[in-house]
């Protein structure tokens, strides 16, 4: 296979695919991993395909925002049970903010009606809360995207300006082990940015899949995530070097 043909196949399966690792690019094209990187470099400086940990993401795919209806069945068991490890960690009378994830809503059904206030800028989760008459809920309001069901934009950073939480649950698009976290739409990694801003502490909410992943937009770093829940599929090599850089990783055992 020349150089050319090499490049153009990669593309195309990037585009596939979504996202794909060096390892199987490497298999699939019957070169050295070392050499899928180089091409994988020189793609990204095309703008053909964005490099992430461990392999190559679709541009396509890095700028698109997936609607919630398809977020809501993907990795569901693995969502579910990070949520309710998640709820674990909520005390009476906490100040909690709550993004638009899918996991967010899953910790929204399964939350018990207690003392609380909860601070979101999904209608998914305020809806699945207002039902529960201890908690407070709070909107953030803004501009509604319609895929996300969220409130997102500047109204909606600046109404968050008004609040302190002691702990912020969110979740993101990519994780990355040395750049921390991203997400596919500016206005989202915006949002939540500005909530990991008002908690004391964070937790992120990230099954298997969005680990050696890499979108658009940076989100945060390592420093300001104090916690990571995660599921048992989990590469243990990714989970130590995240503890190796003084995050709190809480891996399930079973999903």
């Amino acid at each position: 296979m020349l150089v050319a043909e090499r490049w153009q196949r990669i593309v195309q399966v990037v585009n596939e695919r979504g996202s794909i690792r060096v390892t199987e690019l490497s298999e699939l094209c019957q070169v050295t991993e070392e050499t899928i990187r180089r091409d994988l470099d020189r793609l990204e400086s095309e703008g053909k395909l964005m490099r992430s940990h461990g392999g190559a993401v679709s541009v396509k795919e890095a700028q698109t925002e997936v609607p919630f209806m398809e977020r809501e069945t993907a990795q569901s068991d693995f969502k579910n049970s990070i949520a309710k490890e998640a709820i674990t960690h909520i005390r009476e009378h906490d100040r909690i903010i709550l993004d638009a994830s899918t996991t967010a809503w899953y910790m929204a059904r399964w939350i018990p009606d207690m003392p609380l206030t909860i601070i979101t800028n999904s209608m998914k989760v305020a809806l699945e809360l207002s039902t529960k008459e201890k908690i407070q809920v709070i909107s953030t309001g803004g501009l509604l995207s319609p895929k996300s069901l969220s409130y997102v934009g500047p109204l909606a950073e600046r109404s968050l300006d008004m609040y302190h939480v002691h702990k912020c649950f969110l979740s993101c698009k990519g994780v990355h082990i040395q750049r921390g976290i991203s997400e596919s739409n500016e206005l989202q990694a915006l949002i939540k940015s500005k909530m990991i801003s008002i908690a004391d502490e964070t937790y992120l909410l990230a099954d298997h899949s969005k680990f050696g992943m890499q979108s658009l937009t940076q989100v945060a770093g390592w420093s300001e995530i104090k916690h990571v829940i995660t599921d048992g599929q989990t590469s243990r090599e990714d989970v130590n070097r995240i503890r190796d850089i003084g995050v709190n990783v809480l891996q399930l055992d079973k999903c």
